[in-house]
């Protein structure tokens, strides 16, 4: 047996501060304490800090603005590693495993959704046809994605959310450039509304074959 390595200042330190980020003691987009502040609760060096704020940077738990002081940009390392991977990966390779989670969701939320995911996901529907017919991309965007995350968490698979959440950002990106062509004229023909109505009814094989209706409207 190899004897247990001592923990050295800097990693304590990282995994005090980063206790800090994930309790939401510290939220996203709060500006952490100074360098000498850390330091003086912590009882290290400030060459010791600015290794572990050195550390959680590289982790994408915060970023340092020069001049102004040090962010809190994520409070999940482990969904901006994923959310790196997916930025990295293949195109036809992000679209191939998107698919096939759009489908497990669908199939997942219409058999777990609650009333308030109903609520939801018709709030976000009929915003989205409203910005459909306005013309406004943007809004129009906003409520397609959020329509999908909602999908997700209707499933209530916290880790298919997670993964999910790790693709929000291509899915925006996507809807944005082809927001036009998921617009239908007639809910009837709509793959979004067919895809609310199957989770609604609690029809699996609907919801799925409606999910993959959606994602090749965009």
């Amino acid at each position: 047996m190899e004897r247990i390595a001592r923990v050295s200042l800097v990693d304590s330190a990282v995994e005090r501060l980063r206790n800090e980020i994930c309790s939401g003691a510290w939220p996203i987009g709060s500006k952490i304490p100074s360098e000498s502040e850390l330091g003086g609760v912590l009882g290290v060096s400030r060459p010791s800090i600015r290794e572990a704020l050195r550390s959680l940077v590289h982790l994408g738990l915060v970023e340092t603005r020069q001049g102004d002081g040090t962010y809190v940009v994520a409070d999940d390392q482990t969904a901006v590693a994923m959310r790196q991977a997916v930025t990295r990966a293949p195109e036809r390779d992000r679209s191939v495993v998107f698919r096939s989670l759009d489908m497990l969701a669908a199939r997942e939320a219409a058999s777990s959704r609650t009333p308030e995911d109903l609520t939801a996901l018709r709030r976000h529907l009929d915003a989205r046809r409203a910005a459909c017919a306005a013309a406004d991309t943007a809004s129009f965007t906003h409520h397609d994605v959020a329509f999908h995350v909602c999908v997700a968490r209707a499933s209530h698979n916290a880790l298919l959310i997670g993964l999910y959440r790790s693709f929000e950002g291509t899915l925006h990106d996507a809807v944005g450039l082809a927001a036009g062509d998921g617009c239908v004229d007639d809910p009837r023909f709509d793959p979004h509304e067919q895809l609310f109505w199957a989770i609604q009814r609690g029809d699996q094989r609907s919801a799925i074959k409606a999910a993959g209706g959606a994602l090749d409207a965009h």
